[in-house]
């Protein structure tokens, strides 16, 4: 099973632009990511670029609105994820607990949807029924 985990920065940063980390946690982070490689889990992660650097594109009546952030509604920014591949929800969680992360923060922990999953007619018409696992995502 795949999950991804969201980090959401915590602190007092009301825009979203939280700044570099720390050295001290990027040394950690590395260390906690080379034990997901050497457990075979690891399929991808990536920090992210504040909200302040990206944009949002909403739809109405079919026709899209650009927003650039930063997002005065936002609450929650994600600052950065991983995907596993593991054997269980709780496994996932597991792992979400090992990870170094700062006063406030907080991992959300999500199974990724597989089209094999879907109903039949889902599938074909995603047209990806064919398709290994990972092509099977949103990039």
């Amino acid at each position: 099973m795949r999950f991804m985990m969201f980090v959401y920065p915590g602190g007092d940063d009301s825009d979203g632009d939280y700044g570099p980390p720390p050295v001290e946690l990027v040394e950690a982070m590395s260390k906690f990511n080379e034990e997901l490689t050497k457990a075979g889990v690891l399929l991808a992660l990536d920090g992210l670029h504040p909200p302040s650097a990206g944009a949002r594109v909403s739809f109405a009546g079919g026709k899209p609105t650009v927003t650039d952030g930063p997002f005065a509604e936002a609450r929650e920014v994600i600052g950065g994820y991983w995907t596993i591949d593991v054997k269980s929800r709780d496994e996932a969680i597991a792992w979400a607990g090992k990870a170094p992360m700062q006063d406030g923060d907080t991992i959300e922990v999500r199974r990724v949807q597989e089209m094999s999953e879907m109903p039949e007619d889902v599938a074909e018409a995603a047209q990806l029924s064919e398709l290994p696992p990972e092509q099977t995502s949103a990039s």
